[in-house]
């Protein structure tokens, strides 16, 4: 015993160097988000998703989401499975104990009954001498942190994908409304056309055109309610629920969103980006991988004892004689056929795998926050263009129609302005959505805000 004492001594310094800790990656910040964006170290605060999609119903789609969506239920069940295994790597710093009751009964040619028993209670304890518990229980808190960013990961996601669901149906239900205010135009001008061509001012040509021009615009309004349909059933899917009629507001009533652009991102908003802290805490768990396969290479030692009562000490006594006895081991790995070495250097590949996969993680950050921002940027351009386009389309219809009626222009005239103004009033609600579309993925891209 003395022997292992003094070589746990010795071990305990030179087995320093197996436990590491882990230091992050510095975060160069130089051009992560485009040329045209500065990236500044201040942290600036992101308005929770409440503060952010202040709409009532949305918010209660986005509760609904939270409290019900499976995906979400089975990453808060991952937590609960990673923090069962820090538990378990924290309690492997204490001994363990077992009862081992045992009793026989034995009888020869008729003799009286013999009893003997054994009731011994062994420990064994591993004194971690090359930090392997300790790197193993890093190892395992790693694996709870990241299973709680993936939770925001995932939460994240599901509100920005109820958040563009919701605003996808309030833009359908806008163009669903234009159209059938355009069939409503498109009957009257048939009528007219009709009564035109009776009074010989107009062909049957132009009949015709007028009719298929109108059965058209029918049909597009058919593809808008499925769509409708599609969207309100992808919206019940994310909050579990059986499709079903979504209500929502009107396209004008909607609530501008809470969001701020600026050319001025704060890296310590994108580095707190659930992705990018998992991709951290991923890299975090293969640091202390290599630290627990460098340790196998050190020696192990663990000391074991027993105690209990037995009357098998040569003779029958009740009650017992107490039995005790104390063992320690010193384990040398010598030749483990390469299995020790192999491992050392899978978990260098790991940590290697890891760092690109981090490094990527905030590139893809950075390539977001650009897109979101020049998506939105794009949008509010547009939107006063696109807004004299629909008036131009709107005298241009009026003037046609009113020289269809006093001169010899023909309907081909009034079909072009009527479809020129159907066109432009329908992108102009998809130029808004653009713009939301960008709010939403600019707020996603800068990590999602409290939770």
């Amino acid at each position: 015993m003395r022997i292992i004492l003094t070589a746990t001594v010795l071990l305990l310094l030179s087995s320093c160097s197996t436990y590491r800790t882990f230091k992050t990656p510095d975060i160069s910040s130089e051009n992560i988000c485009g040329e045209n964006i500065t990236v500044q170290d201040t942290l600036v605060d992101i308005p929770s998703w409440k503060e952010m999609f202040t709409d009532q119903q949305l918010q209660q789609l986005i509760e609904k989401g939270i409290k019900s969506n499976t995906d979400l239920q089975i990453a808060h069940l991952n937590i609960e499975q990673a923090e069962a295994l820090l538990r378990s790597s924290k309690l492997a710093y204490l001994p363990s104990f077992a009862f081992s009751p045992e009793g026989s009964v034995s009888k020869f040619n008729g003799s009286k009954a013999s009893y003997t028993y054994n009731l011994s209670l062994t420990t064994q304890w591993e004194l971690d001498i090359s930090g392997r518990l300790r790197n193993s229980k890093e190892q395992a808190r790693s694996s709870v942190l990241i299973s709680q960013e993936y939770t925001k990961m995932v939460q994240t996601q599901l509100i920005a994908s109820i958040t563009n669901s919701y605003y996808t149906l309030v833009m359908l239900d806008e163009q669903l409304r234009i159209t059938k205010e355009s069939i409503i135009n498109q009957k009257e001008s048939l009528e007219v056309i009709t009564e035109l061509k009776s009074a010989g001012m107009q062909t049957e040509a132009a009949v015709n055109q007028a009719t298929a021009d109108y059965y058209n615009v029918l049909a597009s309004a058919k593809d808008l309610e499925k769509q409708i349909y599609i969207v309100e059933n992808s919206i019940a899917l994310l909050i579990n629920e059986a499709p079903h009629t979504i209500e929502h507001s009107l396209f004008a009533n909607t609530d501008v969103l809470n969001v701020e652009l600026s050319n001025n991102i704060s890296l310590i908003s994108l580095a707190n980006r659930p992705d990018v802290r998992e991709a951290e805490y991923a890299l975090r768990n293969n640091f202390y991988g290599i630290n627990v396969a460098r340790a196998a290479f050190y020696p192990s030692i663990s000391l074991s004892g027993s105690a209990g009562w037995t009357n098998n000490i040569g003779a029958i006594v009740n009650p017992g004689n107490l039995l005790s006895s104390a063992l320690g081991s010193l384990t040398q790995p010598i030749f483990n056929r390469g299995v020790n070495k192999a491992n050392f250097k899978i978990a260098e590949a790991q940590y290697e795998q890891s760092l690109l996969s981090f490094h990527k993680a905030i590139l893809i950050a950075g390539n977001e926050v650009n897109s979101a921002l020049t998506e939105c940027q794009s949008s509010d351009e547009k939107r006063m263009f696109r807004q004299m386009q629909v008036l131009a389309n709107k005298r241009a219809l009026e003037n046609s129609m009113e020289l269809m009626k006093h001169s010899s222009t023909t309907y081909l005239e009034v079909l072009i302005a009527q479809n020129s103004l159907l066109q432009s009033k329908l992108v102009q609600v998809s130029d808004w959505f653009e713009g939301v579309q960008g709010r939403i993925n600019l707020y996603k891209a800068l990590g999602g805000g409290v939770y």
